[in-house]
Parts: structure tokens; sequence; C-alpha cells
């Protein structure tokens, strides 16, 4: 009988362990938690992927200039060939990685064309750039034409979008495939409020490069593993929830290059954490 009772104590606690892990690994269903593989700049995209893997993270932003392979010189441009483009798309399925974004580009009238069809080519939903005022008719068209969303990156201060009101007036009357693609870091780097910052831009909200800093309202502040800064995560994603955002996060984590993946994967755990809460 007591071998009876144990048995049955320890299947119920296993139960209960087993469900608050699964619990703490849910994220709400329109929410893609992935890596800015700038976070990896060092190292190449097939290095990154493989990081990327080893801690079951799914989803990469591809930025240009990283080289493809650990070996060869060519890299992720938007101009590479054929072969390259093959490679790229290769070492993805490799690693069952997905590229859902791509930047941040900020091309020339006659290089749009090309941006868009590579992500096209690639299957990237997402363009992540900062382009100059008289491109919008172009992007907005492509945009359409291709179904591909553009997201406008900020940067701090004095930087053209470091503040969310001016995006705002970029985008008005613009396409839904135009948005913003929200660095929560720069805007504390420039002295903002990241959660009221959303706030200002709900229903534009298409991405997000995710940061958290040692330092508030300073440009040399560095990246520290979330929730143990200035950024105030768990209020971002929360903000994020009640909008009922459905996007890309993005971590880039822009410290300690040679060995940050144990701070990108601290980083994403307490992501989750907080997430598993909604």
């Amino acid at each position: 009988m007591k071998t009876l009772i144990l048995r049955s104590l320890l299947l119920a606690l296993t139960a209960i362990f087993t469900f608050f892990a699964q619990a703490q690994n849910e994220i709400p269903s329109g929410w893609k938690l992935g890596s800015q593989a700038y976070t990896f700049r060092l190292f190449s995209l097939e290095e990154t992927l493989e990081m990327l893997n080893s801690i079951g993270v799914r989803y990469v932003e591809l930025y240009p200039g990283q080289k493809i392979t650990k070996t060869g010189d060519a890299t992720t441009h938007f101009a590479a060939s054929q072969a390259d483009k093959d490679k790229i798309k290769s070492l993805l399925q490799q690693y069952d990685i997905e590229a859902v974004a791509y930047g941040v580009a900020s091309p020339s009238d006659e290089e749009w064309p090309d941006l868009f069809a590579f992500a096209k080519e690639m299957g990237i939903g997402i363009l992540t750039t900062e382009p100059r005022p008289n491109q919008f008719d172009l992007i907005e068209k492509l945009a359409v034409e291709h179904q591909i969303k553009i997201a406008l990156h900020n940067h701090p201060l004095p930087s053209m979008y470091w503040h969310p009101e001016v995006p705002l007036r970029f985008l008005e009357g613009r396409s839904e495939l135009m948005g913003v693609c929200a660095d929560i870091g720069h805007w504390v780097r420039s002295g903002l409020d990241p959660v009221a910052s959303l706030r200002k831009l709900e229903g534009r909200i298409i991405s997000l490069h995710m940061k958290d800093l040692n330092k508030a309202g300073v440009r040399d502040a560095h990246d520290i593993p979330w929730g143990t800064g200035n950024c105030n995560v768990a209020g971002v994603l929360h903000e994020l929830n009640r909008q009922g955002f459905e996007g890309v996060f993005s971590a880039e984590y822009e410290h300690n290059w040679e060995n940050n993946l144990p701070e990108v994967k601290e980083s994403i755990d307490y992501f989750k954490r907080v997430a598993a809460q909604f």
C-alpha cells in the first residue's frame, strides 16, 4: 500500500513539474522569438545558425554583410549570387531555422527592387530599414506588389527615426504592410520609456529588436541579460500582449561579442517565463 501511495505521489509531482516546465516554454501563438544574426557578427551565418539551433531558437533576422560560411568570403548581402543564396537556404534548412526578417538595410532607389526580390526568394516577410523620406512611395509600391512588410527601425538620437512620433508621421495614410521595428534598447539610450513608446505606435508595430541595458539615457550603455536592466522587458511584453501584437522578436545582444550565447539563452529563458504569465 505504501509503495502504491508513494508511486502515486511521484506521478502526481512529475505531472506538476512537467506542467510548469511546459508553461515556461509557452509564448503567445502569434509571437516569433528569434535572434538578429548581428548578435553573432564575429561569426559566420553558418556558425550563427549552429549556435541558435543549440539553444532551441527557430527564427533568425539576417543582416547584410555577414559571411555565409566558416571558410568562404561570400556574404549575406542582398546582391548575393544565386549560388550563395542557395547556400543560405541550405544552411537554414540544415539547422531548422526560418529567416523571418532582414536588415537593417537602406538601399538606393535602384537597389530597392533587388532587396525585395532577395527577400521574396528567401521567404523573408519583413524588411527592417531606415529609408530616406523621398523613398516612401517607392517602397510602399514594392511592399504591396510583393506582400512583404516594411519595418522602420530606430537608432538612438539624433538618427532620423529615434522618436516614435517620427515614423508615425511618415506612416500616416500608408499601407498596413508598413510599420515599425521597435528597438527598445535604442529608445532607452535616447531617454525614452519603451512601454510608452509602444503605446504611441499601437497598430503599427511589426517587429522588435529586443535589448536590456545597464544604463538609461546614454549612448554607451551596453547589453545585459533581459530582466536585469533598464528596458522594463516584462512591461514591454505585457504591453504587447495587451495590444494583441503578433510578430517577430529579434534578440540583438551587442555585448560580450566573443561569447554572448549564454546571455542570449538567459534572456530568452526570461522572455518565456514572463510570457508564460499571459
